[in-house]
């Protein structure tokens, strides 16, 4: 009988533990905030992106989770300019709704515009998840020049508004028709412009730190680039390349940890 109430009692004690344990951990993230962009031809509610958020919030993280103009359904739809006007919008509604620290992480084509989003507007860090979609490359050059060239002329001839049939990238799956708007799509597929991944991360804020996440069995031309980008970002004693055994899709959750223990490192650095 004394074993039985021993065993009991020790259930409760475990019960206990295992309830109080994920509260402390919100409690650990209070007042931080993440906004959330997906990759190429992606949505905000893929079942690796909600997993990603779904576990953020779950430890207490204010998440914005944001459908970007490159989506399935967009296609490219307003310029490089709207689309940083709808990240900042996002993070200016976590930061009037108490997040004290706010992070603009992107996974993919959303990693990559994380980086060019830390060059010209303020947060508290950047996160890039497998970040790719570099258009400064001579594959997008030969994938989509063509295309580009087009639409640079319909803009000219003053047709930029009307959408017409163009074309996208990406290497698992080649190259893919888009019908796009000429004047928006000029500003996402200009060479040397906001999706050129490398000058994006030479022109990040020094004073905005960075995790890059490269996941062990990224893409291989990604794991051959990626690294270059990295040492490209202006330096930052709390810049951080994190490797976790993932492939690109898998890249977010695996990050789940890291990244909530690296946001809490810098807003703890950050504190004045």
């Amino acid at each position: 009988m004394f074993r039985t109430i021993v065993l009991s009692a020790y259930g409760v004690l475990f019960a206990v533990a295992t309830a109080v344990a994920p509260v402390a951990v919100a409690a650990q993230n209070e007042g931080m905030g993440i906004v959330v962009m997906h990759g190429k031809g992606g949505r905000p509610h893929a079942p690796h992106m909600t997993d990603f958020v779904e576990r953020l919030e779950r430890q207490g993280f204010a998440v914005a989770n944001l459908e970007m103009p490159w989506s399935g359904s967009r296609n490219y739809d307003v310029p490089v300019s709207r689309g940083e006007e709808e990240v900042a919008g996002a993070v200016t509604d976590l930061r009037g709704k108490g997040a004290k620290k706010v992070f603009v992480a992107g996974h993919s084509q959303g990693g990559g515009f994380a980086l060019h989003f830390g060059g010209k507007h303020d947060a508290d860090g950047i996160i890039a998840l497998a970040p790719g979609g570099n258009v400064g490359g001579a594959v997008f050059a030969r994938q989509v020049g063509d295309a580009l060239a087009r639409a640079r002329k319909l803009v000219a001839d003053g047709k930029g508004s009307e959408p017409e049939r163009l074309a996208d990238y990406e290497g698992k799956r080649g190259s893919y028709p888009v019908v796009s708007v000429p004047a928006a799509y000029v500003t996402w597929f200009d060479p040397d412009g906001a999706m050129n991944i490398p000058r994006a991360a030479k022109a990040m804020n020094p004073k905005t730190p960075v995790l890059f996440v490269l996941p062990t069995n990224d893409y291989p031309a990604l794991l051959k680039s990626s690294p270059g980008v990295f040492r490209a970002l202006p330096k930052n004693p709390l810049n951080k390349l994190y490797e976790p055994s993932a492939d690109h899709l898998g890249a977010p959750s695996a990050s789940v940890d890291e990244v909530a223990r690296w946001t809490r490192e810098v807003a703890a650095a950050q504190k004045p």
